[in-house]
């Protein structure tokens, strides 16, 4: 049956990114469709649009994108379909809001919402261009704020954070993925149990690997404060991540602080070593790096510190495991076989332990800044993973990590299981990384089953699964001899 396109643009309608990709998402799903682009127009997004092959009218930021192509006959329902999508996304929120003008109309400015709602708090989540006028806005009305917006450049983020410190406040982020203020989740966030320990974390998928460990074995948090991925980088200095160890050691329901990095620049590191000195709270690190220890180690440590039993970690071996199948950590373990350990991540935290511990491979983090322009975050979008791991020749080891909670996708097995069983028939073995918690809403266990049944052998641990990656590549290369 033959194609066609319909595209419309609504003027004065904003909707966010991520919101809008799950709409997209929804959209192409709909019989009878076979492209769905709904974005704010914006340059990039135009730009999309017009390689798809779309006629585009004239467009600005300020509206809002329509643009379906598939069978005559079914882009009528599709329209309406999407219609009500769309305005599922501009219903009024509970007790609807205002700025003074009216019943109903939300605040224009984040000083106004502060002053309505006597915030303490604020997250900013817009296009990376965008973030910095916000975040400093909320500095300025003396909030706390939270930046999960990714591409801001560090110039802005060094400013912010020292606005903020003579503000008394903390900027968290940019691109902080995760956080939990008092129990409250914010970004891609964890169900977890209230408890002694308080996280500070240039890692988002970081902290949500300690942070569901520590659940797993019983242990839950007063605070997750992330700080972005570039605090400990020589350009920002630290400067949130000892305003967060500050905090945190006034917390008194904060007994331990665990203190979670990439590799950090030596200069900031021995910094924020001197200052680990002086608090009072007992800190345990993890700065990432040769020679250091392993995340789910650190976890481990941890629990010793509050003289709690560490748990063998749940792991779910597949029907025909290759090497000898561990529950914990796999430090050091593995040789790998120079570049037969595939790492297709979304943590980039988490990719970066992954390469350590493998010692060899081709990893990449398809969270990082250069693949997230235009697209949603992996953890919430596979597309590109999905290709990565399409390209896997046979024979060869795929890591992968699977990260659940609230904000991430509420069904990862249902797209990634049919492409693992697809790679195991033609050779690959599977390994999966599988963060989350007994809370979360996707389930942990019935992910984890679902991805096994696929044929991967599923680990909570990061380290022990790239440890196991790491066995079987080099019992692969040995087979092939």
């Amino acid at each position: 049956m033959a194609s066609t396109d319909v595209v419309r643009t609504r003027t004065g309608v904003y909707h966010d990114s991520v919101s809008l990709m799950r709409v997209s998402r929804a959209a192409t799903a709909l019989s009878g469709v076979e492209v769905a682009v709904v974005a704010m127009a914006t340059e990039l997004n135009l730009g999309i649009a017009a390689e798809l092959g779309f006629d585009l009218p004239p467009a600005g930021p300020a509206d809002l994108l329509i643009a379906l192509r598939g069978e005559v006959d079914a882009l009528e329902a599709a329209s309406a379909e999407l219609d009500g999508l769309l305005a599922a996304l501009s219903a009024p929120s509970p007790g609807g809001g205002g700025d003074g003008g009216g019943a109903g109309r939300p605040p224009r400015t984040v000083r106004a919402a502060a002053r309505e709602h006597a915030a303490t708090l604020a997250l900013v989540s817009v296009p990376g261009p965008h973030a910095f006028a916000e975040a400093l806005d909320a500095v300025e009305a003396g909030l706390s704020v939270m930046i999960f917006s990714d591409n801001v450049p560090v110039g802005q983020e060094v400013l912010l954070k020292r606005r903020a410190a003579e503000r008394g406040v903390l900027v968290m982020g940019p691109d902080c993925g995760t956080a939990v203020i008092g129990g409250a989740g914010l970004g891609f966030a964890n169900v977890l149990r209230p408890g002694p320990v308080g996280l500070v974390a240039a890692s988002g998928t970081g902290a949500q690997q300690v942070s569901c460990l520590l659940d797993l074995a019983g242990v839950g948090v007063s605070h997750v404060l992330g700080v972005g991925g570039r605090d400990l980088s020589s350009d920002v200095g630290g400067l949130s991540t000892l305003r967060a160890l500050e905090a945190l050691d006034a917390d008194p329901a904060t007994e331990l602080i665990v203190l979670i990095s990439k590799p950090p620049a030596p200069e900031v590191a021995r910094a924020v070593e001197e200052a680990v000195a002086k608090l009072g709270t007992p800190v345990v690190t993890a700065l990432l790096g040769p020679g250091q220890d392993d995340l789910t180690s650190v976890t481990e440590a941890a629990l010793r510190v509050l003289g709690v039993p560490v748990p063998t970690w749940p792991s779910w071996p597949a029907s025909a495991a290759a090497p000898e199948h561990p529950g914990t950590t796999g430090a050091g373990t593995g040789t790998g076989t120079g570049g037969n350990v595939r790492g297709i991540y979304s943590g980039g935290t988490l990719c970066v332990e992954a390469r350590l511990i493998a010692g060899t491979g081709e990893f990449t983090d398809f969270g990082d800044d250069a693949y997230t322009v235009g697209r949603a975050h992996p953890m919430i979008d596979p597309a590109l993973r999905l290709e990565a791991l399409a390209e896997v020749p046979p024979g060869d080891v795929v890591l992968l990590d699977v990260v659940l909670g609230h904000g991430a996708d509420p069904d990862p097995a249902a797209r990634l299981a049919p492409a693992i069983a697809e790679a195991v028939a033609r050779g690959v073995t599977a390994v999966v990384a599988l963060v989350g918690s007994e809370g979360d809403p996707q389930g942990l266990t019935t992910q984890a089953e679902a991805l096994n049944a696929a044929g991967a052998t599923v680990f909570t641990s990061n380290a022990g699964a790239a440890g196991y990656a790491a066995r079987a590549a080099t019992r692969v290369d040995a087979n092939a001899r």
